[in-house]
């Protein structure tokens, strides 16, 4: 929390001593990111992006990191996994950054970890997968909840509903595909089968084919594992074909991008997300609170409604350059032990407590099970 405290504590007007710090202050500290800004998956990318020049903005202003300033290198990938090797090469191989904090996408991520860990250049991934992480790869971190972790808390909410029956329905990306393998294996471990297992494309416009051949079928609810317009476009065509089974939603779906797209037809669907997109409803008490709060306004303040995802590009960050902090060096393999012995960092997506054999460190707590009602997330569990 050093960074952040006195980052906080510059903003609000306090005075401190950076000691020897001052005298480091014409060095860098390069952290390269390569985002989905543009293309289908820029409802991740942009709030990433934004969130991290906004913060990189604001430690430059309050020091830096130990007299350093931090130089952000951005390249957009369009959401194209080549695109993200391309990039991630010329980071590492060009720019030399120090470390990389991005991977809107699950995709681009795991296309690039093979590279992270040739050049050994710690990378904090900012995508779903829990292939990202399991089994656990030296050089490769993240920061949002897996869709194994997402899987677990939708299927523990239906149970307590008594629900028994579910037709799946995912979409043709990694991360989606990702999540439709992990709900399959974890489905039975809360007394649930599946009773129907549909796709659909990219770039398909209407699932009605696939969800008429749902109707059909006895399932109590439906699960959708996606990302994109793909979601909107299944609630929709659910509630198209009078459908009113209870639909649940991956955390691939956690802004209000989503809610606008999908319209009236989003009512009552439920998903499991970060407790970020309801920092208001937290009581007093819960130790997230100041944390996403501050977040929030913030964003909101420049950029419009607030998003799971700009958050887990803020946790990247923030880990990234508190473990350079407490190494007091850029030096990579001392950087990604630091990072890898991240504990109690209080984030956006919950608490970290990171270790050699989890390089996530949160737990399926870290989920809030939430509801939208008249158009706003509330919290259900």
């Amino acid at each position: 929390m050093k960074i952040r405290k006195t980052v906080a504590m510059l903003t609000a007007g306090i005075l401190l001593s950076l000691g020897t710090a001052q005298a480091m202050a014409g060095d860098t500290i390069k952290v390269g990111t390569f985002l989905a800004v543009t293309g289908g998956a820029s409802f991740l990318g942009d709030p990433e992006l934004k969130t991290l020049q906004m913060y990189v903005d604001e430690v430059n202003a309050a020091g830096g990191v130990d007299g350093k300033m931090v130089e952000l290198i951005h390249y957009d990938t369009g959401g194209k996994a080549k695109e993200a090797v391309k990039f991630a090469k010329r980071l590492i191989q060009k720019d030399k950054v120090d470390v990389i904090v991005g991977g809107s996408t699950s995709g681009s991520s795991l296309a690039v970890m093979p590279l992270v860990a040739s050049s050994k250049t710690p990378f904090i991934s900012l995508a779903g997968s829990v292939k990202i992480i399991y089994p656990v790869q030296k050089w490769t971190f993240k920061t949002p909840h897996t869709d194994a972790m997402a899987a677990a808390k939708i299927f523990s909410d239906m149970q307590r509903r008594g629900i028994t029956k579910v037709a799946l329905i995912s979409g043709s990306g990694g991360f989606d595909k990702s999540g439709r393998a992990q709900s399959l294996e974890l489905a039975p471990q809360y007394g649930i089968t599946i009773v129907a297992d549909e796709s659909y494309g990219g770039k398909d416009t209407d699932m009605t084919a696939q969800l008429t051949k749902i109707r059909d079928t006895d399932a109590e609810a439906i699960l959708n594992f996606g990302f994109g317009s793909g979601p909107a476009i299944v609630t929709k065509n659910v509630r198209q074909l009078g459908i009113t089974l209870p639909l649940y939603q991956s955390h691939g779906v956690a802004s209000k991008k989503y809610i606008e797209l999908a319209g009236e037809a989003a009512e009552g669907v439920r998903l499991p997300a970060a407790a970020l997109l309801v920092a208001d409803q937290l009581p007093d008490s819960d130790p997230q609170k100041a944390v996403l709060l501050a977040y929030k306004n913030k964003f909101e303040a420049s950029h419009g409604a607030v998003s799971t995802f700009g958050g887990h590009a803020y946790d990247g960050l923030y880990i990234a350059l508190e473990a350079m902090d407490r190494a007091n060096s850029t030096d990579k393999a001392k950087v990604r032990d630091e990072i890898e012995m991240t504990t109690g960092f209080i984030g956006t997506g919950g608490i970290f407590n990171m270790s050699p054999s989890d390089h996530l460190g949160l737990g399926i707590d870290a989920f809030k099970m939430l509801e939208i009602k008249n158009g706003d997330w509330t919290i259900v569990q």
